[in-house]
């Protein structure tokens, strides 16, 4: 500390002090000020002179929060939304925005207690990895503490009472908390339905319609005037009446819209570069359809019990399923082929890759390790997949790893596909939409079948369409007859 007081009087007799070193070891130190050139003398120990050098960097009031590497060479993300807004105070691990690579979201959280005071970007802004995503002052808590200590008490309400305790964190969803922000709704003033008191969309909606109370009034009906008789026109009055009728004169059409280009970000960038990869692979397709009545059946079956455990059972786990156990039988299918082809590698796990339509555009995560998983858990996992993304959650671990695909067309429409290899894969396949149609059984009568149709598309340059051939009618055999699959579950 006599340090410290020593160097401070120094800067107050001798104006800021803009440099010094040591400069024997007898602990002299050599500082040059703006305000005298002249150079000044202090001894005092090193050690105690280090100490208030840290100080003035720890005290600082303004902390720069860079954006730290992402990982898988990220340099550049899309600011896809702030949680925060100047002026907002912030703890660690509060979301403070979520930006978007080529691979996947994230949600990037504070690791500083302070007041937010600047943003650097402005939301689909290009943020770049080690530079400033936002500035944050650390000693604003303490101007504020006094406020932060007061409590406003709530009024009591019939229905519930809430009280908010300094330090609880509140559990939402980033696309909950956007919504909150929108509205102006401080999430502390609401009571989550969910588990562990987690707010839902529905617990927000609820609190605003609370709060607004207003009913639309009924929009004005228009008054329709009946058009008079038509009256009779006499002969003599025929010309003159004719004659006076106004001739419609078109006028040219104008429209004011104008053209909008702007650059391809996120997914749309990563497909460009994805594709244009794929169209240097020869494909080769292959389709067949497939009766799955039996499998309709065994589904509806199964249905409740999947329900009772909060699991919803689509057709899609037995697709996958069925595909793992063939390429247990064709490893060639499963594996991937470098880029100057020459040593082909063949995946020990059957991580299958499934193709979402969500509003940031195609995305293919996959169920990883499906060779080791029943159908019921990679029926759960589908669902946990598909609702990161219909939020936009999905991480890079969900979107990365892949060995085989699988896409699902006929949930949106359309029968026949031909789908495009995702690199390094050698192998995709489209399923097409269900449709119940007539067909021939065994006895030549006509029954009700349940048809789907599968489109194939390979890499020829290792797969031939023998290959292919077998291993689809092996997929189909599984699907047509599911209990087979039972003799080689696990």
């Amino acid at each position: 500390m006599a340090a410290v007081r020593a160097l401070r009087s120094c800067s107050r007799s001798l104006g800021r002090l803009t440099s010094f070193r040591q400069l024997t070891s007898n602990n002299r130190f050599l500082l040059v000020t703006t305000c005298d050139p002249q150079p000044h003398f202090v001894t005092q120990p090193p050690l105690q002179l280090r100490y208030f050098r840290s100080a003035s960097a720890l005290h600082g009031q303004i902390v720069q929060f860079k954006l730290s590497d992402i990982g898988e060479g990220i340099t550049e993300v899309i600011v896809k939304d702030w949680y925060v807004k100047e002026g907002d105070t912030v703890s660690q691990f509060d979301s403070i925005c979520e930006v978007q690579s080529d691979k996947a979201s994230v949600t990037i959280t504070s690791r500083y207690d302070g007041v937010i005071k600047k943003l650097y970007y402005n939301v689909e802004d290009t943020a770049l990895v080690g530079k400033p995503l936002v500035d944050i002052d650390t000693d604003a808590l303490k101007d504020v503490a006094s406020d932060e200590d007061v409590v406003e008490t709530p009024a009591v309400s019939q229905e519930h009472t809430h009280q908010e305790i300094k330090g609880h964190k509140t559990l939402a969803t980033p696309a909950v908390r956007r919504l909150a922000m929108e509205n102006n709704i401080k999430l502390s003033e609401v009571v989550g339905s969910g588990r562990d008191g987690r707010i839902l969309k529905e617990d927000i909606l609820s609190f605003l319609a609370k709060q607004t109370g207003a009913i639309l009034p009924p929009s004005p009906q228009m008054e329709i005037t009946p058009l008079p008789p038509k009256a009779e026109i006499s002969e003599p009055f025929k010309k003159e009446v004719t004659s006076s009728i106004p001739v419609l004169v078109t006028k040219p059409i104008t429209f004011s819209g104008k053209d909008v280009t702007e650059p391809l970000k996120g997914f749309h960038k990563a497909m460009v570069k994805t594709m244009s990869a794929a169209l240097q692979i020869p494909h080769f397709g292959y389709c067949d359809e497939v009766d799955i009545t039996r499998l309709v059946q065994l589904r509806e079956d199964l249905k409740p019990v999947a329900e009772s455990k909060g699991v919803r059972l689509s057709f899609m786990p037995f697709f996958l399923k069925a595909a793992s156990l063939g390429l247990l039988q064709y490893p060639i299918l499963n594996a991937s082929l470098d880029e100057h082809c020459r040593n082909i590698t063949y995946k020990a796990a059957h991580n299958i890759g499934i193709a979402m339509d969500t509003h940031q555009g195609l995305i293919v995560p996959n169920v990883k390790n499906i060779q080791v998983r029943s159908i019921f858990e990679i029926a759960a996992e589908l669902n946990h997949l598909q609702s990161l993304g219909a939020t936009g959650q999905l991480g890079a671990t969900d979107l990365t790893g892949g060995t085989f695909t699988l896409s699902n067309i006929g949930s949106i429409g359309g029968t026949y596909a031909k789908p495009v290899i995702l690199p390094p894969e050698v192998a995709i396949g489209a399923i097409g939409k269900l449709q119940v149609v007539p067909r021939f059984d065994t006895r030549g009568q006509v029954v009700k079948a349940h048809i789907i149709n599968i489109s194939w598309s390979a890499d020829h340059r290792i797969i031939d369409g023998a290959t292919m051939s077998r291993f689809s009618n092996l997929w189909k055999s599984y699907l047509e007859n599911p209990s087979s699959m039972l003799l080689e579950l696990k």
